[in-house]
């Protein structure tokens, strides 16, 4: 995208920080994995936990090479470092609150300390802020550790304790201390939703092959209305929201961009990435059984995920000083009432619904940005006419 009138020049996401990403697209395909293995309440629960400490310390990682650069060998080794502990995370994910439990605590472990280290080598105005954070990030990352020797609900209470303090911590603190470039911190993590699109991706072919069988026209016509439904998701998120929520970071400055960079984009991007996530759940389940109904988290994934990004759009334009958009909420309710109608139709039917109420805010963004354009465009003056 090019820099907005008026901002700093854009810094650009380096192709380190892409590859940085890569162990992170491998680790939201374990989170689908893993609420598929557990299709229950708890299941959904424990794969949501997971997503939440994934999420803060890819995000940990996307403040630092914010402010800190990555050119140096001892910066690119610690990050190195650290992308190797989260391929360990990544792949227990699936057994993270069972028998890799300890490899998934300790890397977690590892990811954050690193994170620590190389603030406090890079030095500079971000130093003291981070270690500032620096208590809650350890014992957040211990209250995993110490879930390992105990019971399993006990476990998973202190997995929500430690999801509680590391998000509570930078509201205890505040993060005025961090340097925010507007344009290179909204490019990265609006970069991760295409990650988390594309895991979706993934799953619609996971489920395909799920089959064991030929492609069929119901199959083909399920691949491509799964395509429609996520590219909906795609448009519905950059094709106008996303350059508003950009224009708001650059025009904030200080401390004020900061707390706006945490509020809209570690937490409001959250219940985004979450809503991908369940969406591929129940899209999994559709590619795999087209005329097939779908039931209990399935059926709630799909309609349910669908409205958790929607009311994250919401979230993020009041967060931005912007009323909710009608037609956004309108979609997450439509959203939620598939839950019950995908218990009655079949899949791809509720899927076709499903791309309908999409191509509704895709439309309605068409028109938006019309007005907008028309709106910005110089009064002409009207033509003179002979004496």
């Amino acid at each position: 995208m090019a820099d907005l009138p008026g901002t700093e020049p854009r810094r650009p996401v380096s192709t380190f920080e892409l590859f940085f990403d890569l162990v992170f697209v491998f680790s939201l395909t374990r989170v689908t994995a893993l609420i598929l293995e557990h299709p229950d309440a708890a299941g959904v629960l424990r794969g949501m936990l997971v997503l939440a400490l994934l999420w803060w310390a890819w995000g940990a990682y996307a403040w630092l090479t914010n402010a800190v650069g990555t050119d140096g060998t001892g910066s690119r080794g610690v990050v190195l470092a650290a992308m190797g502990a989260m391929l360990v995370v990544a792949v227990a994910v699936p057994q993270a609150s069972g028998s890799d439990a300890p490899a998934f605590a300790l890397g977690y472990l590892v990811v954050r300390v690193l994170h620590i280290v190389l603030y406090a080598v890079a030095g500079g105005a971000n130093r003291a802020a981070i270690l500032k954070l620096a208590p809650g990030n350890l014992v957040a990352s211990l209250l995993l550790i110490a879930g390992v020797f105990l019971p399993h609900t006990v476990q998973i209470v202190l997995w929500g304790v430690a999801v509680l303090i590391d998000y509570g911590t930078p509201v205890l603190t505040g993060v005025g201390g961090f340097t925010v470039h507007a344009g290179h911190f909204f490019e990265r993590h609006a970069l991760f939703i295409i990650i988390a699109l594309g895991e979706s991706v993934v799953a619609v072919g996971t489920g395909v092959l799920h089959t064991g069988s030929r492609i069929t026209p119901p199959a083909a016509a399920a691949i491509l209305l799964a395509v429609a439904a996520i590219g909906g998701l795609w448009w519905t998120y950059f094709d106008r929201e996303a350059p508003i929520t950009e224009h708001a970071l650059a025009r904030a400055t200080g401390a004020r961009r900061a707390h706006l960079a945490r509020d809209v984009f570690s937490y409001l991007h959250l219940p985004l990435v979450a809503g991908v996530v369940l969406v591929a759940v129940g899209l999994e389940s559709i590619m795999s059984h087209p005329a097939g109904h779908l039931h209990g988290v399935y059926a709630a994934g799909l309609g349910g995920g669908a409205a958790l990004f929607l009311l994250g759009l919401a979230g993020i334009s009041l967060r931005r000083g912007d009323r909710p958009r009608p037609d956004h909420l309108a979609a997450a309710v439509a959203s939620l009432c598939l839950i019950p109608v995908s218990l009655v139709l079949p899949g791809i039917l509720t899927l076709l619904l499903l791309v309908a109420v999409l191509t509704v805010i895709g439309l309605r963004d068409r028109a938006l940005r019309r007005s907008t354009a028309r709106a910005a465009e110089p009064d002409t003056p009207a033509p003179a006419t002979p004496a």
